[in-house]
Parts: structure tokens; sequence; C-alpha cells
């Protein structure tokens, strides 16, 4: 169950009928997904989850910037062309459909146009890490966002999430640990520091 203050705070999203944009914020391993999953539950003919990791640039590209080795950076994703959505969708036509990209996991690539985002759909679920940053093109972002939650989970629970995540898809425990140290870790720090910006703190034990 979310707590009285998340459920009075999306009943104030959505009681004017208009077209709403919330945006779920924290650290690699926080459970934004699993946030996103259960509001959607919710509400299902009236909402949409449309994730920032649909925007990592393709493993191609990576290779090319010499960042592979960083994939989950904030210079790792097209900022710019998730803020180009996020205002499509802050002003969508009547007659438009919107297609957003989705990141498949088991491919670790971004698939275009996966996820359609229709005319009256009231609740945009924007779940990402880097929506509150004040750098680059991810300082337009927040602005586009009606509410904003950041998500916070026990440290030693998200840190074993993401070692298991990275297991699940291939790599060693080793491997894992390696790089939740070298990449997760200095990314969940730099998001921890939009904490304070964020409009409401959401605790994963609370749901």
């Amino acid at each position: 169950m979310f707590t009285t203050e998340a459920r009075q705070r999306l009943e104030h999203l959505l009681q004017d009928g208009q077209r709403k944009i919330l945006g779920l914020i924290g650290p690699p391993g926080a459970g934004k997904s699993t946030v996103a999953a259960v509001i959607h539950q919710h509400f299902p003919q009236q909402s949409v989850v449309v994730p920032m990791d649909g925007y990592h640039l393709a493993n191609v590209e990576l290779a090319r910037l010499g960042r592979a080795d960083r994939k989950g950076a904030q210079d790792t994703f097209d900022s710019a062309g998730f803020v180009s959505l996020l205002h499509r969708l802050k002003h969508q036509d009547a007659d438009e459909i919107v297609y957003a990209p989705e990141f498949r996991r088991e491919i670790e690539e971004p698939i275009a146009n996966a996820i359609p985002v229709l005319p009256e759909t009231q609740l945009i679920i924007v779940e990402g890490n880097y929506l509150l940053l004040n750098t680059g093109h991810w300082r337009n972002a927040a602005p586009l966002l009606d509410d904003t939650w950041y998500i916070e989970v026990d440290a030693n629970t998200r840190l074993e999430r993401l070692i298991n995540r990275h297991m699940q898809f291939g790599r060693t425990r080793q491997a894992a640990e390696a790089w939740v140290e070298a990449t997760d870790e200095p990314n969940a720090r730099m998001i921890e520091a939009t904490k304070v910006l964020a409009g409401y703190v959401l605790h994963m034990d609370t749901i």
C-alpha cells in the first residue's frame, strides 16, 4: 500500500482530468520500475509508464564514444531526445499518438517506438535516474514534470538487487560486484545529491 501522502498526491494529480507527468527518480536498484508498475496497476486505464532508459545510446555508439564501460552514466543517454519526448508528451495534440522507446535488458539495447502514448492518457509515469539533474539537457526535464518522487530504499538491499540484476543478465558475481562499484555507485551518488529537489520522498518499505 502507498502512504497516505502518496495516495493524496496521486489523487491531486488526477483530480482535474488534465494530462500530468509524474517523475520517479532514484539510484540504480532503488525500485523505480516497481513503483511505476504499482501506480499503473492502480490506474490502468488512465496511465502509461515511459522509462527514461529507452534513451540509452546504442551499444555501437557507446563503443564509438569510448563509454561502453560506463553504460548508465548521465552522458550515455540521449538526454536532448528524452527532453524532446517530455515536451511532446506535455503538449500532445488531441489527434496524435506519441511513440516512446523502451530498453530491453535481454539484449541490452533500446527499441524505438515501442510504447504508444494515446492523447487521452491522463497520467504519464516517467521513471529514470537523472530527471532532477541540473546539468546539460537534463536540466530541462524537471520543469516539464508535474510532480517528482524520489524512491529510497535500504542501501544494502539496493546493492544486492543490482548485483543480482547484473548476474541475471550474464555477469559472474565478481564481475557484477566490480561493475556496481565502478559504474553504478558513482552514478548513485550523483543521483542521491538531487534528492533535495524532489517533491516527495517515497520509502520502498511503505508500499
